[in-house]
Formats: structure tokens, sequence, C-alpha cells
């Protein structure tokens, strides 16, 4: 059957501000030229000029935190507990069904940044699109994130999902969400000013810290959700398989049958 495969995924590369300063990625580029003194030291005796173009490897030595690029992030990232009081699980006993299931997408491009997305809106994304949640769909979160990714402005682009509005999604049934902006919750930089006016600690990391109450997981920093269409597709996510981990990279993509 005709298919057309999404790719939702950001890169991981240098010079991008993808991340806070301090969390951002490094790339170590090794060439073909770079890495000769490397395999002549396995194999003594052996000449660059006897490689074939005198050529070896072309690696890449990466330094990275769970949490760069498109990655899924496991109940343990968000508190040590879930499901009211229960161990969380990391992100390699998240069941791999959840990470493969029809996918919804909210569209909230028209909320501006550092706005706190209420059950009320979803509930009204979804009158819109003429939908009814499932147990296990996969619900994104199309944001006004997505287009800045690649500036500097980035990090603190687009809206979050609040408590409630997490957990009118969990209550239903679903147990994976994901966010083309940076963090499912509003940018912090948003947060700490409402922080600084109220000192209202609930406000911080509210919809991650919904997790408590429903474990589930969520996706942060999709990307090209413009291209789907509010339903009819399904979402792979299947994370590296890191132990004990509180989140694992995933080449996130949709599938759509034509």
């Amino acid at each position: 059957m005709p298919r057309t495969i999404v790719d939702l995924s950001i890169f991981l590369e240098n010079e991008i501000l993808s991340d806070p300063p301090g969390y951002q990625p490094r790339i170590d580029y090794i060439d073909h030229q770079m890495s000769v003194p490397e395999i002549t030291g396995f194999f003594p005796g052996l000449r660059q000029e006897d490689l074939p173009d005198g050529e070896a490897w072309a690696i890449e030595r990466v330094t990275l935190i769970t949490h760069n690029g498109t990655h899924l992030d496991a109940p343990w990232h968000f508190a040590s507990t879930m499901d009211g009081g229960q161990r969380a699980i990391t992100i390699d006993e998240v069941p791999l069904d959840w990470c493969f299931q029809p996918g919804v997408k909210l569209d909230f491009r028209h909320f501006p940044d550092g706005y706190v997305v209420t059950a009320a809106d979803v509930e009204a994304e979804l009158e819109r699109i003429g939908h009814q949640l499932a147990p296990l769909e996969i619900v994104i979160v199309n944001t006004r994130a997505g287009r800045c990714y690649g500036r500097d402005d980035y990090v603190s682009a687009g809206c979050g999902m609040g408590r409630e509005a997490t957990l009118y999604l969990l209550e239903r049934g679903v147990r994976l969400t994901g966010t083309d902006a940076w963090s499912w919750d509003a940018p912090f930089l948003h947060t700490r000013e409402k922080f600084d006016r109220q000192a209202d600690a609930s406000l911080i990391w509210e919809g991650h810290k919904a997790g408590r109450e429903i474990g589930y997981c969520h996706l942060e920093k999709l990307h090209n959700l413009e291209a789907l269409p509010a339903t009819g597709f399904m979402i792979a996510c299947f994370p590296v398989k890191i132990r004990a981990a509180s989140a694992g990279w995933t080449r996130a993509v949709a599938i759509l049958e034509e």
C-alpha cells in the first residue's frame, strides 16, 4: 500500500540554538584523513598509501544529554513517582505500544509565546477538528515554536500545555504526547516572569508534573508538524534504549497511508 513518511525530528547539530546555554550538543567530526593514524595503529605496517584513495573512516565524537534533539521523556524525568505514588518508569521501561499509535494534531500556533493551554482550549480544538480521543492515541501540539527552530528565540517560543490540559488528555487514555516547542510546558522565560509576580511554585513545570498523577511520556522538539493533517496518520517514536534514563533520543516519524 502506498504511504508517505513525514520526518518529525530535528537535527542533532552544532551552531543551532536548540537548547539553553550549557545544555547544547557538541559534535566533533573526524574525517577520512584525520582518522588515518587510528587505522594504521590497528594494523602495524599499514601505510596510508595502502588504503583506497588514502582514506580511513569517518566518525563523529558526540557529547549529549538525553534531552538534546527530538527525544521522548519518560515519567522518571518529571518526578520519582507516577500514578499517585508508584515508582516512575524510566525510558527503558516505557511500553513500546505507546510509541506506535494513531496520531492527533492540535493546532495551537495562534496562541502567543508563554501562553498556558487549558482543558477548554483542548476541548475546543478537538471539536473544531471533529475528533473524539481514543485511548493510546498520540496527541501532538503544533505551536509557533516550530517555525522558530534555527533562530535564537526558539527556546522561548511557543505556548505550553498546562496541568489541566495535560490531565484532560491523560484522563481519556492518552499516554504519549508531543510538542514542536523546546518544552511541553510554557518556556521557562515566561514562567519565571509569572513566578516573580505570584511566587506560586505550582506554576513551574505544571504540565510535566501532571505525570505524578497519571504516568505518561511526551516528545519534545518535534518538527514539521505543519505538514500533517489533524488526524489520519500513525506516529512511530521508539526511543533509544538507555538503562534507567529519564529520556531517549528518537527519530520520530508520521506515516500517512495514501
